[in-house]
């Protein structure tokens, strides 16, 4: 079922949104060559328990951190630990905040140090994917249209959408109705109407768009080692078109 938000919860949503930011902004000044992904974790819990807010993954189907710090060929979920950053690397971050019962969720690939030009390019056009997929997010639009905004280009660019995730409908509890597919064929699919809130995060890979998990459970891969990127935002369909509600 998907539950559709009055202004004012859109409004509260976005408390917790603009806490997942602010971590965001702060993670991005310290992200350097020798930091480990730990390090980085422990940064974002205590600024977001100095916030007010809870570590929404933390904890979630026994995830054991705060973050999800993917690097390199790794897609999403990946456990911070003791991997030293090095240069050349790039490092997606998601992460979310549960502040006044309301989650707000979202991701950014980060370069570490100089990265190569096919790596700088991958993560400019994630970006770009996740841009023109939020500009889709008009009432009337179907979620078909947001897919395929970010395949059409994603692909036109020579890189490929990961399949096996998608991002979600999001609210109270980090994942709800609908799936949010990074795929899809223009007029099909749910129909986006005032009130649904999205996580809309494209996954995009240099190769193959298949992936694998790893042994833990958690971590996913790109099938032939290729580098990944992942960026995301917290979207609120209102009458007048999108909110960002995980920016300023």
């Amino acid at each position: 079922m998907i539950i559709r938000k009055t202004t004012r919860e859109i409004q509260q949503m976005k408390e917790a949104g603009l806490i997942v930011w602010q971590v965001h902004q702060e993670l991005a000044r310290v992200i350097e060559p020798g930091i480990t992904t730990r390090e980085l974790d422990a940064l974002a819990e205590r600024l977001i328990r100095q916030a007010g807010g809870i570590p929404t993954f933390k904890g979630y189907h026994g995830y054991p951190a705060s973050i999800c710090a993917s690097v390199n060929e790794v897609v999403v979920h990946g456990i911070p630990g003791d991997r030293k950053l090095a240069e050349g690397d790039i490092i997606a971050i998601d992460l979310g905040v549960t502040y006044g019962g309301w989650v707000g969720d979202s991701a950014y690939t980060h370069p570490v140090g100089k990265v190569s030009p096919e790596a700088a390019r991958l993560l400019e056009v994630t970006r770009i994917a996740l841009e023109k997929a939020i500009a889709r997010c008009y009432p009337g639009n179907r979620l078909g249209d947001v897919g395929h905004a970010v395949q059409s280009y994603v692909e036109s660019q020579g890189f490929s959408v990961v399949r096996d995730f998608v991002g979600h409908g999001v609210g109270a509890r980090m994942h709800e109705d609908p799936p949010v597919p990074n795929y899809g064929q223009p007029g099909t699919g749910v129909l986006l109407r005032p009130g649904m809130v999205l996580a809309i995060e494209p996954m995009v890979n240099v190769g193959t768009w298949e992936v694998r998990v790893l042994d833990d459970g958690w971590t996913a891969v790109t099938a032939d080692g290729s580098y990944s990127a992942h960026f995301e935002h917290t979207v609120a369909i209102t009458e007048n078109g999108p909110e960002i509600l995980t920016k300023p």
